[in-house]
């Protein structure tokens, strides 16, 4: 099994690594197809191999997107329902417990396991072992919960996140009823940067493909690049109006069922959680020198 992991994973660097090159190739056909479709002059540096780029140029499928390595990380989504494994950081407190217990019940399929004394890669090992997609691991400090890493399996990614203003179901006082376990439609608001995208992937990935009828919701919502996540269910009541042309307009009344949290993404590396040194994807860095506060996602 070792052998085998550690083979796909030097395919999985090898496809990579070719991924620069493919991208570089292709821009290159793409330039020489718009100079001569327009008439313009061939750029001086593509003028040696101008008749190979145009020839490859000519038999290039358009349909064909290229490939990257987010696509060998996300082939299979969609085609299985994925399976999640929950856990806390060692010697967890009550609270922190009882926020994972309250997470587990917000991402279907999920399993949730006590730490203990496991290590970071005896939990990789249990999830490769057991078919696991995803590993969430939920960090401390001083008992309120204040980090959150999901690792996606078998390649990677590793995202990491600090989590605040954590609110849980415990916390507030009036009666919620128990949790749907329905698998939730999805809001993603304000993502439409590529690290936003990239940021839908890792996120959209936890969770199956609901049914048209759920009546369950989970919004991520952007602001400042910090992602809240709140959690709603709605139900129709009887309809009492009409609009202009005649037709019956339903009241639609919005429950939150908590927990609720934000999340501000600090870090992703190209590779699952056991990996000692990962090549670094993106990282936020501070702009010290600029007045005018910088968006990432």
């Amino acid at each position: 099994m070792l052998r085998r992991n550690a083979r796909l994973r030097k395919e999985y660097l090898l496809k990579k690594s070719q991924e620069g090159e493919q991208k570089e190739l292709a821009q290159k056909r793409q330039r020489v197809k718009d100079a001569i479709e327009s008439g313009k002059p061939l750029p001086p540096e593509l003028r040696e191999e101008a008749e190979r780029l145009k020839e490859e140029a000519e038999f290039d499928d358009p349909s064909n997107a290229l490939s990257t390595h987010v696509d060998d990380e996300y082939a299979k989504v969609g085609l299985y329902e994925p399976k999640i494994l929950i856990t806390s950081a060692r010697e967890a407190s009550t609270r922190l417990l009882q926020f994972v217990k309250e997470l587990r019940l917000c991402i279907p399929n999920a399993h949730r396991i006590n730490r203990g004394n496991t290590d970071v890669d005896e939990l990789v090992e249990m999830c490769r072992n057991n078919d696991y997609t995803d590993l969430i691991v939920v960090h401390e400090h001083r008992g309120e919960p204040d980090g959150l890493l999901i690792s996606h399996f078998p390649y990677g990614p590793t995202a990491y996140f600090t989590l605040s203003g954590c609110v849980l179901r415990h916390d507030i006082e009036q009666d919620m009823g128990t949790v749907s376990e329905a698998v939730p439609h999805l809001i993603f608001h304000n993502f439409s940067s590529k690290l936003g995208e990239r940021m839908t992937s890792i996120l959209q990935a936890l969770f199956p493909i609901p049914k048209p009828d759920t009546r369950r919701v989970m919004s991520f919502i952007n602001h400042d690049d910090t992602i809240a996540f709140r959690h709603h269910v709605y139900k129709k009541n009887a309809p009492h109006q009409r609009d202009e042309r005649g037709n019956k307009l339903s009241e639609v009344e919005l429950a939150e069922v908590g927990p609720r949290f934000e999340l501000k993404p600090y870090k992703i590396t190209l590779g699952t959680l056991d990996m000692s040194s990962p090549e670094v994807e993106w990282v936020l860095k501070t702009h010290y020198k600029r007045n005018a506060k910088a968006s990432h996602l």
